[in-house]
């Protein structure tokens, strides 16, 4: 497949962000974007928030409970 050479302006701490997930990842600027612009319109990015938003809703209520019984434990303290 040839390759088309894209040019964008976005503020710098945008741009460190980008390299520093595409290194993450393991891959080049370009193909990191690449990916994010595929994810974004095969919508996985909507289903998988969604998804995450249906868990929250349905679980969350076991991890404020979790949170607040560490809150009252005497001696427990947040780092």
């Amino acid at each position: 497949m040839a390759k088309e050479q894209l040019g964008a302006r976005v503020d710098e701490d945008v741009a460190k962000l980008a390299r520093s997930r595409a290194a993450d990842r393991g891959m080049s600027l370009g193909d990191y974007l690449a990916q994010l612009v595929r994810e974004d319109a095969d919508g996985i990015r909507r289903r998988s928030l969604a998804a995450a938003a249906r868990f929250l809703e349905e679980h969350g209520s076991v991890f404020d409970e979790a949170e607040d019984a560490q809150r009252s434990a005497p001696g427990v303290r947040a780092a």
